[in-house]
């Protein structure tokens, strides 16, 4: 994949989760009733403090992602976030496809979008087969 076109590529995906993410924890920190409710629902208590602190860490996890120098940490902990999500979802038996895996369809857009745009983590993990990666330290056979 051409370098210039693999790193647009990645910033739009990246662009898609740091969208979500802000949006998501900009709803929480103006607690309107649907989020309470929402949150209610989840088995969460529907307090407004709870609420406004999963805003923050959500926007937060979402600035580190966006810078560069910190993006592998934000999507680590992007990551959780959305483990937690799963968690939530399973725990009061909502639908497979659109609420439990909502997590990890954006933790592999996360990931995906950071591979594409990071040479670091391309190096990595390699793609291509044919192509193993090269230990950096030789191994001992003993």
């Amino acid at each position: 994949m051409n370098g210039k076109f693999a790193r647009i590529a990645g910033w739009v995906m990246s662009g898609l989760v740091i969208a979500f993410m802000l949006l998501d924890g900009a709803l929480k920190l103006v607690p309107l009733d649907v989020v309470i409710k929402s949150t209610a629902e989840l088995g969460f208590p529907p307090s407004v403090e709870l609420i406004r602190g999963i805003g923050l860490i959500a926007i937060l996890c979402a600035a580190l992602y966006a810078f560069p120098p910190t993006a592998m940490l934000g999507a680590i902990l992007l990551t959780a976030y959305m483990g937690g999500s799963v968690a939530a979802h399973v725990r009061i038996g909502n639908p497979l496809f659109t609420h439990i895996l909502f997590g990890p369809y954006l933790a592999i857009l996360t990931w995906g979008g950071l591979y594409l745009r990071d040479p670091r983590i391309r190096a990595l993990v390699p793609w291509r087969e044919g192509n193993p990666p090269t230990p950096t330290t030789p191994v001992d056979p003993r």
